[in-house]
């Protein structure tokens, strides 16, 4: 049994890393013995080095290294989950890797063709010199004894061998790779969930499908163009989700980029068929009976337009007979061809969407008066005494600070190393049901990191607990994230909502609160260590655009900053939450971010941060 079939074997679909053949092939060539194999594979790194070094397998550095690095790949493999690569940028870059190793084995498949067929074009010009010389005089050719013989040689001899050549199948070894690596290819869960988080970027930071489709994004370096298949692709799966507005938009930029001479797979006729349904559906009976006769036209032989023309005159027909009781409020507004967004499940959209692109910031003169910034020392702690942090007031109330030079790029790096291999699609827990599930509202990749996992995991810890003043035993784990395509985490609370006080005076629309949240389990009653009380968020990267942290509820806008952090109170000194405190991640823009964040609970903060007066304090 090959070690390539053994360790693929130990390969499940819920593994995300990416291998091409190149590496099956330089584990082989060590010929371990089927009991090392499982030795090999999963020991730790520094076990499985030091087996290898005494079975003295390597004879060169070279190799070793080469070893070294496919062992730190099979081991993220080992770790790993597969699909929705759509939701963490990290892991979308193994994909990168994935097809350069599948351009190059393509490549070494194509010079093997070219070699096989210049044999053959050799041996063709050959072949024909030598015919064209013999059959002008047959009998005078063969009457020469080693003509005759040679001819019976080929005939038996060489043309089998060409023959044995042509059938030779040079393309083995690209199918065997590409076979392998389709098993860990992004799936349709993934092009789709692509596709919507380019549409939630449209949606969010306002940009049409012609700005898209140029590639006209703030931050970028790289240049990146949608063809008219791409822009296809867009529509097809809006479509395929019944989202018929942004089925629209796509597909009028599929025509624009048609009718602008681009070259394209698809036919014009099947663009205007998704089209006319889609502005029907919106209630456009109008542009769907001229879209249809449009398709009519291209193609009079369309299974289904011949029936939608008529269906669709029929309507209109009628709605000519009874003009008041036909025309809905939405025929009415798409009579110019432009459609209004669907309202959806998130009452706040619009004030979320407009802080996200930095507008609607209620940072008012008088307010900005309140903020300050200043040396923390943490309440005179011994360890920031020397080398207080640098803290910058973000928002009066509630307070939220930001606090600079938090981590240094080291520590960022090693605690992405870290979390890289642990990353899992982030997860919420559902409110009636209290079990975990993911949601298309949270869009990132996370992981948890153990304070044993790593000296850093504990020094950056003990650091979190210094700048607060609260105490880390009780607190969550580190979770690390890093977000995906448009990676977002819409509005929601960091505490575990209770039952709504109708006696508790605070601002804000706290019925909406009440009807949400009345029946949501305790999420943190198992732990024992009460809820949520602060939150302390580590931006590990700089975002190129997009991607701040916004609080609809108070008009503020935060946005990354690498090594800095901003920490905030979620929880009165009552104990009662505050409900101003819901936040959101804005969807990615442009660029890749991390962070880390600490939750620190209840229990255990009741000297370090006692309770109030009175129930809003």
């Amino acid at each position: 049994m090959l070690l390539s079939e053994f360790f693929y074997g130990l390969l499940s679909r819920d593994q995300s890393r990416l291998l091409g053949d190149g590496a099956f092939r330089a584990i082989s060539e060590l010929n371990l013995e089927p009991d090392n194999r499982l030795e090999f594979l999963l020991q730790g790194y520094d076990e499985a080095w030091n087996a290898l070094n005494s079975l003295q397998m390597l004879p060169s550095l070279t190799m070793k290294l080469q070893v070294s690095e496919l062992l730190m790949a099979w081991f993220g493999i080992l770790s790993c989950v597969q699909a929705e690569f759509f939701t963490s940028v990290g892991h979308m870059t193994d994909l990168i890797y994935a097809e350069k190793d599948l351009v190059q084995s393509l490549k070494e498949y194509i010079l093997v063709e070219e070699a096989k067929l210049a044999k053959i074009k050799s041996w063709a010009s050959k072949m024909e010199a030598l015919t064209s010389k013999s059959a002008a005089d047959p009998e005078g050719y063969v009457a020469h004894p080693v003509n005759a013989y040679k001819l019976v040689k080929r005939l038996n001899t060489d043309w089998p061998a060409l023959e044995n050549l042509v059938l030779q199948d040079s393309a083995a070894g690209f199918i065997a790779n590409l076979s392998v690596q389709r098993q860990f290819f992004p799936t349709d869960e993934d092009e789709s969930g692509a596709a919507k988080a380019l549409m939630r970027l449209q949606d969010t930071y306002k940009l049409d499908p012609g700005m898209i489709s140029r590639g006209e994004l703030p931050g970028t370096k790289y240049q990146a163009v949608l063809s008219v298949d791409d822009c296809f692709g867009m529509g097809r799966s809006a479509y395929n989700e019944g989202d018929y507005y942004h089925t629209v938009l796509w597909m009028e930029q599929v025509l624009k980029q048609l009718d602008a001479g681009e070259e394209a797979t698809v036919a014009k006729s099947e663009v205007l068929d998704y089209l006319s349904y889609a502005v029907f559906q919106l209630g456009d009976l109008h542009r769907a009976l001229e879209l249809t006769r449009r398709l009519v036209s291209l193609d009079p032989s369309h299974e289904r337009a011949g029936g939608n023309l008529r269906y669709f005159e029929r309507l209109l027909e009628e709605e000519r007979r009874n003009p008041l009781s036909n025309q809905t409020e939405a025929s009415l507004a798409a009579q110019e061809g432009v459609y209004d967004r669907p309202l959806d499940y998130l009452p706040e959209r619009e004030v979320y969407e407009s802080l996200c692109r930095g507008e609607g910031v209620k940072l008012t003169p008088r307010r900005q008066k309140r903020l300050f910034c200043r040396y923390h020392h943490g309440n005179r702690a011994p360890e920031l005494l020397i080398a207080p942090f640098k803290e910058e007031d973000e928002w009066d109330s509630p307070h939220i600070v930001r606090y600079y030079d938090v981590m240094s790029d080291e520590e960022i790096e090693r605690v992405k190393e870290l979390a890289k291999p642990k990353l899992a699609r982030a997860t919420v827990r559902d409110p009636k049901t209290g079990v975990l599930t993911v949601a298309s509202y949270r869009v990132s990749k996370s992981s948890w990191l153990e304070e044993d996992d790593d000296p850093v995991v504990a020094r950056v810890n003990r650091r979190m607990q210094y700048i607060t003043g609260l105490t880390v035993k009780t607190a969550e784990m580190l979770q690390v994230a890093n977000y995906g395509m448009g990676g977002q985490y819409e509005p929601h609370f960091d505490f575990s909502r209770r039952p709504f006080d109708s006696g508790l005076k605070t601002e804000g629309n706290r019925l909406a609160t009440f009807l949400n949240y009345n029946h949501e389990r305790d999420a943190f009653k198992r732990l024992g260590t009460g809820n949520r009380v602060a939150t302390f968020l580590n931006y590990m990267s700089d975002v190129e655009a997009g991607g701040a942290t916004v609080f609809p509820d108070l008009g503020a806008a935060l946005w990354p900053k690498k090594g800095t952090a901003v920490f905030w109170y979620n929880l009165l000194r009552s104990g009662e939450g505050d409900y101003r405190t819901r936040h959101a991640a804005c969807p990615v823009l442009v660029g890749c971010k991390w962070v880390s964040n600490k939750w620190f609970h209840e229990r255990g903060q009741e000297f370090l941060r006692p309770c109030g007066s009175t129930e809003v304090d």
